[in-house]
């Protein structure tokens, strides 16, 4: 591999004795499985990436050339093919680069131009964060990797050059690529299976993010080997002897514990060091699945297993395709040895995942296959970026989805579902169908009916129980954890707050033209067209629930939507008074919210404030709050209750008592014989002779709170009552 470094980088300390490394030496190494033909098609996508790049340098001063070169030597690795190379070679000629991708299509072919593009991030779009455009940049990669898996491949060849040759950076940039790496590249490695670029991204990004760290446990990594390894060859010894007595071959390697998961294993369980780099690693691998289990068995008469510590990824493969029979034994002095048995296209696979299927033409109607797996989650992706709102949350779901860890369960009919770790019934209801999610409203475990924010464990058998008149529940976000789940609940809670918005905004805008002698129906079609052009609004709903999200006055639109020309505007009209006030019901859900100052209930005299993205917040009209700012704030329109309000609402009661026995009690049972629910009570206590509860309580109306209050006053414990 060349000494190259990316912009604003220079090398690290380990890649200064690395040879540089020449498309010359590239197109060698691809003579091992490329025809004559590609490696030429190799050599001219170099060209014409040498062209291009002319005049730009490395700050170690080396030609840019050489940056795109060692990426595709790192794919050529993975034994990818041609276009995949060329694309590489080519991958920053639109980002760097006066070329267009148009440029690239005719050059070479469309397939290559789009992969390229694919790659390159946005670079004609101004954002307002770092945060945002990385965000964008990524979702666009996701997406064309959605449609060639090619893209993300040569992305983690570039992230990985990078990273190789990450040394001379400013601290904080260091730390910031590395976290990236960690947070997201590592995990999409893992996730598509390619365990050996996952590790070394991993151990590059941990040295980067926290290098004393990563010094300190190399150190002491190095020490114990040198304590143990007399022991290691000792077991590696008795395995062999093992698998010849039994008369099965395959290949026994040791297998060093990688410093990354060393760490996150200390971390996690809170462990020493002494405790975790104690484990012994051994792999075999055999030539099929039927040997796999004959040394499973010599190994567990050679060595004791340790109980609850064996998985069968055979007979049940890891979300990303990987497969191998793992198990923990007591081995000499009692030191715990992990052993991996796998046949060798199972190491092949667990080694270059996706990416083995260019070589090894691997038969992807296996359900076991990498490449049923990652199309499965590619699948996911796609449906995460239809539900996302924006970019970020897109990010923020899939890096949710990058699970380190999975929990296998089954539905009534056998099928297995992959989860995330600590995954709750409804993960498991989203999992298999966004419907099944939206409508459930209980769940069986192993036939016993359980809560749906049951976490799932290894083995369960879960059935769900649905009614179509169910719909999500805002709290499920605070303890589902896939990002499948995440992302639809969101998606359903903003349809529906957009659904009501645009049902508040209709009323709203059609109360102010009211006032000003005209109506909706009245309004030319053409007029309104060309205010949605003036606002840049595209569509007559999004304007009407920007009004019911208080993000636009509905007096102002009334008066551009009334102007029959352009300097000329409806009557003046001056806010608060509305000839009639806007009626409400109570029910109509997210865009219409309670003040809790002042608790509004309906016979109430109250007034609204808009607040931008959340509609109107009703106050009553005497509330302390508002003070001076309904006098000086144009955000505040009049608000009536309709004549027949359904529902409860809640309301705060404040009752002074006596100090007494069962006080509490006698009040609390008094409320609930009026038909009032108890939401939350409070005691404060002023003196050693009386209290003050405070009770949140619902109510249909102020009738009804008014009965309540006069049975109250009527108690004999009751000093003083008052609404608060």
């Amino acid at each position: 591999m060349q000494n190259v470094v990316p912009r604003g980088s220079s090398p690290n300390s380990q890649d200064l004795g690395r040879p540089r490394f020449l498309v010359s030496d590239l197109c060698v190494y691809l003579e091992s499985y490329l025809p004559p033909q590609q490696i030429r098609e190799v050599y001219r996508a170099y060209l014409f990436g040498a062209e291009a790049h002319e005049g730009q340098h490395r700050m170690t001063g080396e030609p840019y050339i050489y940056h795109p070169v060692a990426v595709a030597r790192i794919l050529a690795d993975l034994r990818m093919d041609h276009k995949c190379l060329m694309a590489a070679i080519l991958h920053d000629v639109i980002e760097d680069t006066p070329t267009a991708k148009d440029q690239l299509a005719i050059s070479f072919d469309q397939e290559i131009a789009d992969l390229v593009d694919g790659v390159s991030k946005l670079t004609k779009i101004d954002f307002r964060s770092r945060a945002e455009a990385q965000a964008a940049n990524f979702r666009k990669m996701l997406l064309a990797m959605t449609k060639d898996i090619r893209v993300i491949l040569i992305k983690l060849a570039d992230r990985l050059h990078n990273m190789r040759t990450l040394g001379i950076m400013r601290p904080e940039k260091c730390r910031r690529i590395a976290r990236e790496t960690l947070e997201i590249y590592a995990p999409i490695a893992n996730r598509l299976g390619i365990h050996s670029m996952r590790l070394e991204l991993e151990e590059l990004g941990f040295a980067a993010y926290w290098p004393v760290r990563y010094r300190v446990l190399k150190q002491a990594v190095k020490t114990a080997r040198g304590h143990r390894k007399e022991l290691l060859v000792t077991i590696e010894t008795a395995i062999r002897q093992r698998l010849a007595q039994e008369g099965l071959s395959g290949r026994v390697m040791g297998r060093e514990k990688h410093l990354y998961s060393i760490y996150r294993k200390m971390l996690a369980k809170k462990l020493p060091f002494s405790e975790v780099v104690d484990v012994f690693g051994f792999r075999i691998a055999v030539d099929n699945v039927d040997t796999c289990y004959r040394v499973l068995g010599a190994m567990h008469n050679l060595y004791k297993p340790v109980p609850g510590r064996f998985k069968d990824y055979i007979a049940i493969p890891k979300a990303n395709g990987y497969q191998s029979l793992h198990t923990v034994l007591f081995g000499p002095q009692g030191l715990p040895i992990e052993i991996q048995i796998r046949t060798e296209e199972m190491d092949r696979i667990a080694e270059s995942g996706i990416a083995a299927h260019w070589l090894y033409k691997l038969d992807s109607s296996q359900a076991e296959s990498p490449q049923v797996q990652s199309g499965d989650w590619l699948h996911n992706l796609l449906e995460l970026q239809k539900d996302a709102g924006d970019s970020i949350e897109f990010l923020e779901n899939v890096k949710v989805d990058l699970f380190p860890d999975e929990v296998y369960v089954f539905t009534p009919r056998g099928r297995i579902m992959v989860l995330s770790r600590g995954a709750t019934v409804i993960d498991f209801a989203y999992a298999v169908h966004t419907d099944l999610g939206n409508t459930c409203v209980a769940a069986r475990i192993d036939r016993r009916l359980v809560p749906l924010r049951s976490r799932l464990l290894n083995g369960q058998t879960v059935e769900v129980i649905t009614s179509m008149s169910a719909h999500p529940n805002p709290a499920w976000l605070e303890f589902v954890v896939t990002a499948k789940a995440r992302a639809n609940i969101r998606s359903y809670l903003k349809n529906l707050q957009r659904q009501e918005a645009v049902e508040l905004g209709k009323r709203l805008l059609e109360k102010e033209l009211l006032d000003l002698g005209s109506s909706l129906e009245q309004i030319d079609d053409g007029r309104m067209q060309q205010l949605l052009q003036e606002t840049r609004i595209k569509s007559r709903e999004l304007l009407l629930a920007d009004i019911g999200l208080g993000n636009r006055m509905p007096l102002l639109v009334a008066r551009k939507l009334l102007a029959s020309g352009a300097d000329e505007l409806a009557p003046p009209f001056v806010p608060g008074t509305s000839v009639e006030a806007l009626s409400i019901k109570g029910t109509e859900g997210m865009v219409v919210n309670f003040a809790k100052c002042c608790r509004p209930i309906p016979g109430d005299p109250v007034t609204g404030m808009f607040t931008a993205g959340k509609g109107i917040v009703v106050h009553r009209q005497d509330c302390p709050n508002l003070g001076g700012r309904r006098k000086h704030n144009p955000n505040w329109l009049d608000l009536k209750w309709e004549e027949q309000v359904e529902g409860e609402f809640p309301t705060e009661i404040r009752v002074a008592v006596g100090n007494q026995r069962g006080v509490l009690a006698t009040v609390a049972t008094t409320i609930a014989e009026f038909g009032s629910n108890i939401e939350n009570v409070a005691v404060n206590e002023r003196d050693g002779l009386t209290s003050t509860l405070t009770f949140v309580i619902t109510v249909n109306g102020r009738q009804q709170l008014a009965t309540i209050m006069r049975r109250l006053r009527s108690l004999p414990a009751v000093m003083h009552i008052a609404r608060a």
